[in-house]
């Protein structure tokens, strides 16, 4: 049973978005469970500490790398891919992804270390606690270890969490089209740019690729990265043409991401040769003994 809290929210948030795709209501069982406990999750820490008193850490929280710039500059033809590798322990669908991230046998900044060494241009850090097996704490772990910008891999559903970010030392947030409605992402742009906060916003559908384009140019904000996840959510397939599928749809390729199943060295070259310059690249790299040398074959960087 939700408890009435959570069925209002829900609905709160159905009715404020026109499009369908963005409705919690109308989201595959498995997200639409995710965002019904981390509205709670949000709600207690807010009983725990308020807004207030969480902002006013900002000002002891670890200096900004910018996550933008490190993505999005001048490339060659054709582009040479640019790589934001994920940290991530487990997920919903597959569990604790190896052994040996059991409990103490998950170290986040040993894995960022490695990804560094291998050219990763930024981490992505995975921080839900009930799903995914994360932590905040994993932040500043990682950004002591290595000098990337970190983005904080979450399920953002209220400008809290943005606030958290930026204390946690995260130089970017992560926001999902499928999650918010237009007014929630419009507003989390502004809150992220007011606290010095890259954006990658993430959609998995068309729909949602024509929804969120015009409030990323109507928004202040001008560190946003648009990114195509290529898992469907309704049927749990993921197929790395959906990208390409979309390209041109994408009204300015220089921010585009493209997200989820990128493999082998010829998913690389396939989207580089379809001028896609940005990955995010996760699951895969985290099933391997050592991810840094997994990202190496990836992208050919073998110093």
């Amino acid at each position: 049973m939700h408890n009435r809290e959570t069925i209002d929210f829900l609905n709160e948030t159905a009715s404020m978005n026109n499009a369908p795709a963005s409705r919690p209501n109308d989201l595959p069982a498995v997200l639409k469970e995710i965002i019904e406990h981390k509205t709670q999750e949000v709600e207690a820490a807010k009983q725990r500490e308020s807004i207030a008193s969480l902002s006013s850490r900002i000002k002891d929280a670890s200096a900004l790398r910018d996550f933008f710039a490190a993505l999005v500059a001048e490339q060659s033809d054709p582009p040479k891919m640019r790589v934001i590798a994920e940290i991530k322990r487990q997920s919903p669908s597959a569990g604790l992804i190896r052994p040996d991230y059991e409990q103490d046998g998950f170290k986040p900044h040993l894995i960022a270390q490695q990804y560094s060494h291998a050219g990763a241009s930024a981490i992505s850090c995975l921080t839900d606690e009930n799903f995914f097996g994360g932590s905040l704490s994993y932040i500043n772990l990682i950004k002591e270890a290595v000098d990337l910008p970190v983005i904080r891999k979450d399920f953002i559903i209220d400008e809290y969490q943005i606030h958290e970010a930026r204390v946690y030392g995260a130089d970017a947030v992560l926001l999902i089209a499928e999650c918010l409605n237009d007014d929630q992402i419009s507003r989390f742009l502004e809150i992220a740019n007011e606290l010095g906060l890259a954006v990658l916003l993430e959609v998995h559908s068309k729909a949602n690729l024509t929804r969120v384009q015009p409030l990323i140019q109507a928004s202040t904000h001008k560190r946003v990265l648009l990114g195509i996840n290529n898992r469907d959510l309704t049927r749990m397939i993921t197929k790395l043409s959906h990208t390409t599928e979309l390209l041109d749809l994408v009204q300015d390729r220089s921010i585009l991401v493209s997200e989820s199943g990128i493999k082998t060295k010829a998913d690389i070259l396939e989207l580089e040769s379809s001028g896609v310059a940005i990955t995010l690249i996760g699951e895969h790299l985290m099933r391997q003994s050592n991810p840094g040398e997994a990202l190496k074959a990836l992208i050919g960087n073998t110093d």
